[in-house]
């Protein structure tokens, strides 16, 4: 199995002090995530570095320009002890359809919103996704579609290479079919829940867990 998954749209770091995380992470790895842009309304923003080709770390957290939600913000960052790698996307064309493909082969992708963000640059970039409720461990992607959006890895962001995700579970025998069904190929050891890549940077492989 190759160890970068092929229809890898992005992997989700969440934090709950995003400023700490960006700066960690430039010092481990010597490349700087830049700026992508707030999620108004929902209390977060993000930092971006580009993996290869249209793939890409996105790093969230709570947003202190903004007032704090009604609700809990995206991916628990409130409730985190310190920074984690929470889940992952894979990039569909046509999200309604992969998402009718993957309830008849027996796995429940959630619902499906859409969403948006301005870049610092003013380009609105617009997207469709599942909100992951059907697997909340985060092992199993959410869907994501942008249409005839944007894309965030071809804003010129800075790269580092991608050299493998993972990820652990329990009982790896469960979740390998639910990520057949969304056509997912991601290795599975046992083990405690989680997720984990490691970037080929200018420091060396830095792993993030």
């Amino acid at each position: 199995m190759d160890p970068v998954p092929a229809r890898l749209d992005h992997i989700v770091l969440a934090t709950p002090d995003l400023a700490a995380t960006v700066a960690e992470f430039a010092r481990r790895t010597g490349v700087t995530p830049v700026a992508g842009g707030a999620h108004v309304g929902l209390g977060t923003r993000n930092f971006l570095v580009g993996l290869g080709g249209r793939r890409y770390l996105e790093i969230i957290g709570p947003d202190p320009e903004q007032p704090r939600p009604a609700g809990p913000r995206p991916f628990g960052v409130d409730a985190l002890p310190s920074a984690r790698t929470v889940t992952w996307a894979i990039a569909v064309r046509g999200l309604d359809a992969a998402v009718a493909a993957a309830r008849a082969r027996g796995h429940e992708p959630g619902g499906v919103r859409e969403m948006s963000r301005r870049r610092p640059d003013g380009t609105l970039l617009r997207w469709r996704l599942t909100d992951g409720a059907g697997h909340p461990s985060g092992l199993v992607p959410f869907l994501i579609d942008w249409g005839t959006s944007p894309h965030p890895a071809d804003a010129g962001l800075p790269v580092t290479g991608l050299l493998d995700l993972t990820a652990s579970a329990p009982d790896p025998d469960r979740i390998r079919p639910l990520l057949a069904a969304v056509e997912a190929d991601l290795a599975v050891e046992r083990g405690p829940v989680g997720l984990s890549f490691t970037l080929d940077t200018p420091l060396g492989p830095v792993s993030f867990g």
